[in-house]
C-alpha cells in the first residue's frame, strides 16, 4: 500500500475542498462543490453514491502530461474491470493555475473508491450520497494539532498501523 506523506495535511485539503469540480453529462458542464449538494449531477446522472477520483499527480507532486496521461489510461482501465459507469470530469483552482483530469464515477462504494484513490497515490476524492453535500475523503491521517475541516474526512484507505 503507498502511503501518502505531506509536510501540511490541513492545507492540501483546504486546497482541495476550495478547488472547483466540474463534470460533462450530455454536453453539459455542471459544477461541483464540497459541502454542497450536487442537485445538477444527480438530476443528469441518476445513482445511489457518486466519486470524483483522478490519477494526475499522484502525491500532489506535478508530473509531465505524458505520466498523467499513463496513470489515467491505468484508472480508467480499473473502472471498466470494475463495470462501473464514469464520465469526465476535473478540478481546478479558483485561479485556474492547476487543472486535473479526472472521472465522475457512479455508484461506486465507498471501499473501493479508497483502495483506488490509494492504489493510484491520490491524497484526496469526492464522494456522496444522492441528496447529500460533496464530502473531501483524503487518503491521509489529520495531523496533530491541526484544524478538522467542515465535509472532510481524514484517514480514508489508510489501514490501522500496529501500534
Amino acid at each position: 500500500m503507498q502511503r501518502l506523506h505531506l509536510v501540511d495535511a490541513s492545507e492540501l485539503a483546504s486546497a482541495y475542498a476550495a478547488a472547483e469540480y466540474a463534470v460533462v453529462l450530455d454536453g453539459d458542464v455542471l459544477a461541483l462543490h464540497v459541502g454542497e449538494p450536487a442537485v445538477d449531477v444527480e438530476a443528469y446522472c441518476a445513482a445511489r453514491r457518486y466519486a470524483f477520483i483522478t490519477a494526475w499527480n499522484p502525491a500532489s507532486q506535478p508530473l509531465p502530461e505524458a505520466a498523467n496521461n499513463e496513470a489515467d489510461a491505468r484508472l480508467v482501465a480499473r473502472l471498466q474491470s470494475l463495470d462501473l459507469g464514469f464520465h469526465p470530469a476535473w478540478a481546478h483552482d479558483r485561479d485556474k493555475q492547476w487543472r486535473e483530469s479526472g472521472w465522475l464515477v457512479a455508484d461506486i462504494d465507498v471501499a473501493i473508491l479508497d483502495t483506488l484513490a490509494v492504489e493510484f497515490g491520490q491524497a484526496g476524492t469526492l464522494f456522496w450520497e444522492h441528496g447529500q453535500p460533496v464530502r473531501l475523503r483524503m487518503s491521509m491521517a489529520l495531523a496533530n494539532g491541526a484544524d478538522a475541516l467542515p465535509f472532510v474526512d481524514w484517514g480514508c484507505g489508510l489501514a490501522a498501523d500496529p501500534d
